[in-house]
């Protein structure tokens, strides 16, 4: 069985900063997609992140170009997720997902086309 694992969430001020680690067990990861969400109380998941399957193509979202960066470390099979300038509003349960075919920029935020998903890790941003 596949097994996807976030880790390094936790509690940080604002403007503070946080790596995020996305670990994959069972499978190579970098033969896939991977995208990071994350959702908030009462809110729908948001796509934050993606780094392509076929060139590390990465995509993110409004709320958070210029912050936050996604990479690779296939010898680790792990995928990171640098937060920068953490804000309030980043405060949220973060997801990583995995899926094959690599989506598109027009795609990868449709958080219902992904294949595996990892428990979630929490980042709570606040004074």
């Amino acid at each position: 069985q596949v097994q996807v694992t976030e880790s390094g969430g936790g509690l940080v001020q604002p403007g503070g900063s946080l790596r995020l680690s996305c670990s994959a067990s069972g499978f190579i990861l970098a033969l896939y997609a991977v995208s990071w969400f994350r959702q908030a109380p009462g809110k729908e998941r948001e796509g934050v992140s993606c780094i392509s399957s076929l060139d590390d193509i990465t995509y993110y979202g409004d709320s958070v170009k210029g912050r936050f960066a996604v990479s690779r470390d296939s010898a680790k099979n792990t995928v990171y997720l640098q937060m920068d300038n953490l804000k309030p509003e980043d405060t949220a349960v973060y997801y990583c997902a995995a899926v094959v075919p690599s989506p598109t920029g027009s795609t990868w935020f449709r958080s219902n086309e992904y294949d595996y998903w990892g428990q979630g890790t929490q980042v709570t941003v606040s004074s």
